[in-house]
């Protein structure tokens, strides 16, 4: 009888804790700046602060929580002006991406879009926002992917690291889910039909709308 390695389990239930972690502070439990207290945590969690300390530090890796000199580590929390900066950062990146990835789209990538779409429409229809934005991340990133360039992918993903909470929380209304996923539609098409210039405009103006999504929901609390 085979046995698995320690190291493994311990792997694997810091990743677990990480993942408890992350669906607490989506779901407002824990708010941007709230500091993450190891020693409660791992109370709650039935763990010593080990792995508590371990998880924490994937998600820092993340950009879902901020490491303080000798203060702690805090959720992450960004102005509205920062926010607005980087959403105008990143929709050039994403247009610029998708223009290249219009150039590049096989068949296999086709049938992969065409199930996160459909897996994204089922999120929706069942109000899964932590479904949704699961996939909605895949799908931006396989559009990163198929542009076969390297510096726009990591410009991208570090503005997307400043966003996670905020982008997230964008999705708790089924109506945005729904017209989200309309757009990330447009945007495929435009791609599969190897349309570069429409592609490019889709994908600006599907990041303006999540600007746009995310003033929304600032202006109702």
């Amino acid at each position: 009888m085979s046995t698995i390695p320690a190291i493994h389990t311990t792997e694997g239930r810091t990743r677990q804790i990480a993942e408890q972690l992350k669906q607490l502070i989506y779901a407002g439990e824990f708010k941007a700046g709230d500091r993450l207290n190891e020693a409660a945590l791992a109370v709650r969690m039935g763990t010593s602060r080990g792995p508590i300390r371990e998880a924490i530090r994937i998600l820092a890796g993340t950009g879902l929580v901020t490491p303080v000199v000798n203060r702690g580590v805090f959720v992450r929390q960004v102005s509205l002006p920062e926010l607005l900066e980087i959403y105008d950062l990143r929709a050039l990146v994403f247009g610029f991406a998708a223009e290249r990835a219009a150039e590049n789209i096989t068949d296999a990538q086709r049938a992969q879009f065409e199930s996160l779409l459909q897996g994204m429409d089922t999120a929706a229809q069942a109000d899964d926002s932590g479904l949704y934005y699961e996939l909605n991340v895949q799908f931006h990133a396989q559009v990163l992917q198929l542009s076969n360039s390297q510096r726009a992918h990591q410009l991208y993903d570090s503005y997307v690291k400043e966003l996670h909470l905020y982008r997230r929380q964008n999705f708790n209304a089924a109506g945005n889910m729904r017209r989200s996923n309309l757009e990330h539609r447009r945007l495929y098409e435009a791609i599969a039909q190897g349309d570069a210039a429409r592609a490019k405009q889709y994908a600006e103006e599907h990041i303006q709308a999540g600007r746009q999504r995310l003033l929304a929901s600032a202006d109702e609390k």
